[in-house]
């Protein structure tokens, strides 16, 4: 009786602690949590109500129901930005991951000079935005650019292409650009989880007899699991939520064959100053980024990925 009347009361005792430390947590998140609510929650709930009405951005917001809704499904300017979202999304999951993780693994298998291989590639994401963008602007002129210097020395098979200006090539080499700057970033995160397995599987492997492709595959692969998987879900989310490069590069033309949503929004609401039909392009965004956090969040607990 007594030991069991000692560890009843020593409960509420053993609580309190736990309860203070709860307590000093939830005053450190505090002012975090005030800051995001304040910066986040209430601009996105100011966007999800004007979304219903036909707010200039400046004037009176007169209520319009779901007519913004409507009129965004059945627009073909929408409809074709969308697509090509998409079309961007399956370019950015394909080409630059399988390039990082090809050159991540390749570099983790060096002795020597990784440290300057990996430097050299990240460079390029840490330039501005507007520099990189600026520079290949000139590189890809139809006049100037790299089509003109080949024709000079011989080579006019790229004379004249106007990688900007023809609506066929737009949206491939606005990509093309921000690839050449997104790529490498991926490519040192690759790297920095391969350096995080185990190297006894690799010795077991090669033991074994399996060559370097079955050890990527099988050994390489799994043990980055976390960080591809978190990649690819920010790449989706990313992809949607393009516009730097493609507003500098080509502003979504020429005649929008390289409008993304967001270049739609962006014309909608300061050049047409439709700022309520814009937050309804607003909410479609984080929507689909919902969906797609959703989404990953439920193939994670059914799959068991350990991130």
């Amino acid at each position: 009786m007594t030991s069991a009347t000692a560890r009843i009361g020593a409960g509420p005792a053993m609580r309190r602690p736990r309860r203070r430390r709860r307590l000093v947590a939830w005053l450190f998140i505090a002012p975090l949590a005030i800051v995001n609510l304040l910066v986040i929650g209430g601009p996105g709930l100011s966007s999800l109500l004007f979304s219903f009405t036909d707010w200039d951005g400046l004037g009176q917001a007169n209520f319009v129901g779901i007519d913004n809704y409507v009129e965004l499904f059945q627009s073909p300017n929408v409809l074709a930005a969308i697509w090509h979202n998409l079309l961007w999304t399956l370019f950015f999951l394909i080409v630059p991951i399988s390039m990082a993780l090809l050159g991540a693994f390749l570099l983790s298998r060096l002795r020597r000079g990784q440290v300057l291989f990996r430097t050299l590639y990240f460079i390029p994401y840490v330039l501005a935005t507007i520099v990189s963008a600026t520079v290949w602007r000139q590189i890809l002129s139809p006049d100037a650019g790299i089509g003109a210097a080949l024709a000079n020395l011989g080579f006019d098979g790229l004379a004249g292409v106007n990688f900007l200006g023809d609506p066929s090539l737009a949206l491939g080499s606005v990509a093309f650009v921000n690839n050449w700057q997104w790529w490498g970033f991926l490519l040192v995160l690759f790297l920095a989880a391969m350096q995080g397995v185990n190297p006894a599987l690799y010795e077991a492997a090669r033991l074994d007899g399996a060559n370097a492709w079955r050890e990527f595959w099988h050994i390489t692969l799994p043990g980055i699991r976390p960080t591809l998987m978190f990649l690819v879900l920010m790449t989706v989310i990313w992809s949607f939520l393009v516009f730097d490069y493609v507003y500098i590069l080509t502003q979504g033309g020429p005649a929008g064959s390289s409008d993304v949503l967001a270049t739609v929004l962006y014309r909608t609401a300061f050049s047409e100053q439709r700022a309520g039909y814009a937050s309804a392009m607003a909410m479609l965004l984080s929507s689909i980024s919902a969906v797609v956090v959703a989404g990953y969040l439920i193939l994670r607990k059914k799959l068991d990925w350990d991130v």
